[in-house]
């Protein structure tokens, strides 16, 4: 069988993804090839973050990134085998910055051409553990002779995939159902990945953090809440009123503990943001946001920090064996890193008081 293959050093850790034929990497157009470069150099290319009242942004940031979106006119003038090949060709181009040419891989996954028989023939057997079913995309999470297994569905009563990890987290397998596309397989590799990534490194220091990160005075600092709190909004206005501010990610930053002290990195997973730098900072302070009719600003001792920081955490709370070896790392950061409780309208004084009480 055809193999395709890359890996990728993503919060230190080598990461490698492997693609079965048809499954193909998207080539990168000379445009997005040297963003790529300027990205893996940790260079800001003026990508914005995007809050919920900033969609227009998106459309900007997709120039930015290069991004030529199918259109009906396009694919008409297009032949099946032409159809075929961009159906199956995935698009890792928030990944390439992060590429590299060596490695040991803490993790590896695999795109598969179609499930193999065993999937449909054991499921009766499998137990579930976990299911995000309020509204879609939806996914299940079972558990089956040692292996976990997720199942994707983009809407009810259609079956996009399985993703099937074995018992260290270390190997996955993503199987498309037949005639899915592949933005849809796409999504749900990249939702893949941030699983097994969570898993595979909980026992290495490290944390993938549901936060919005600005690096200001060569230091990160990372702005987390429940959704809606106004993360992506936060980070916004630092870089509108804070010179020499910037975004290093909008959605998923990943901190770990080195050398005894703590480091913040970019990684390929930003939310809808595209913010896809490779960099990385030591972290200067956690806030967690709250929306409030005044601003105020207060420290929170380790006990709240603990609390605050592990409602962050992203990763599969039904897995008490990850969990276990990811509490001694939350730890660790909320007992060492300053961490706050900002209650904030979304304004200029709120960046005004916040900052004030973080600056190193």
């Amino acid at each position: 069988m055809k193999m395709e293959s890359r890996l990728y050093r993503i919060g230190g850790h080598p990461v490698r993804v492997c693609l079965e034929a048809p499954w193909t990497f998207r080539a990168l157009t000379p445009q997005q090839e040297a963003l790529v470069e300027r990205l893996r150099n940790g260079e800001d290319i003026g990508v914005e973050s995007v809050p919920a009242d900033r969609q227009e942004q998106l459309g900007v940031n997709e120039a930015l990134m290069g991004k030529d979106p199918m259109t009906r006119e396009k694919w008409d003038t297009m032949g099946e085998e032409e159809r075929s090949l961009y159906r199956h060709a995935l698009d890792f181009l928030q990944y390439a910055p992060f590429e590299v040419s060596e490695g040991e891989p803490v993790l590896t996954l695999t795109v598969h051409a179609e499930p193999p028989s065993w999937l449909e023939e054991t499921r009766p057997s499998w137990s579930m553990v976990t299911a995000v079913d309020e509204c879609p995309p939806f996914y299940y999470g079972y558990t089956f002779e040692g292996k976990t297994i997720y199942e994707f569905l983009p809407a009810r009563g259609v079956r996009a995939g399985y993703f099937v990890m074995n018992g260290d987290y270390t190997v996955g397998d993503y199987y498309p159902c037949p005639r899915i596309g592949g933005k849809t397989t796409l999504f749900n590799v990249n939702t893949s990945l941030m699983i097994q990534y969570t898993f595979a490194t909980a026992g290495l220091d490290t944390l993938l953090l549901h936060a919005s990160v600005t690096r200001y005075k060569g230091s990160g600092n990372l702005f987390f809440g429940v959704s809606g709190t106004g993360k992506s909004t936060h980070s916004r206005l630092w870089h509108e009123f804070v010179p020499d501010s910037d975004l290093m990610n909008d959605d998923n930053p990943i901190i770990r503990c080195e050398d005894g002290g703590f480091l913040v990195y970019g990684s390929p997973w930003s939310g809808k943001t595209l913010c896809y730098r490779n960099v990385v900072a030591p972290v200067n302070a956690l806030v967690r946001l709250e929306q409030y009719p005044e601003n105020r600003i207060e420290r929170l001792h380790s006990l709240q920090a603990y609390a605050s920081l592990i409602a962050a955490v992203s990763t599969i709370r039904w897995n008490h064996d990850v969990m276990s070896l990811l509490v001694p790392t939350i730890e660790r950061v909320a007992m060492n890193v300053p961490c706050f409780q900002l209650k904030c309208r979304p304004d200029e004084e709120a960046v005004r008081v916040c900052k004030q009480a973080i600056e190193p």
